[in-house]
């Protein structure tokens, strides 16, 4: 089973996490405003597979998970199909704008589940 961080600016998150677990991820949502800063701590503390960030720009918390521990990362997406391509592409931390959606959460995990077996 893949474990998936979802950090959103906001402290929302709860509709992607829903779809995580309907593809049979593990869901972990970051609690509380300004979470998105903090995915790539929460990343390494739960070992997970992907993380998924949103803010207004879609970059902030995508951009700190990466320059703080080196996860692959795309930012600014506004679409699922963006992310699923990131994905293709080998990264591991996505950055979304505001996108507190159940089919961004479930399409997104069924294909890293697709990519890397798990």
């Amino acid at each position: 089973m893949i474990t998936v961080v979802i950090a959103d600016r906001m402290g929302k998150g709860q509709n992607v996490a829903k779809g995580v677990e309907a593809a049979g991820g593990k869901a972990v949502v970051v609690p509380g405003m300004g979470a998105d800063m903090r995915l790539g701590d929460v990343m390494q503390q739960e070992n997970a597979d992907m993380g998924i960030s949103f803010c207004g720009s879609g970059g902030a918390g995508a951009l700190t998970a990466a320059n703080k521990y080196g996860y692959p990362e795309r930012h600014g997406m506004r679409s699922i199909e963006e992310g699923i391509t990131a994905i293709k592409d080998g990264k591991t931390v996505l950055g979304f704008g505001f996108m507190d959606q159940e089919e961004l959460g479930k399409r997104l995990t069924e294909e890293f589940i697709k990519k890397h077996g798990k």
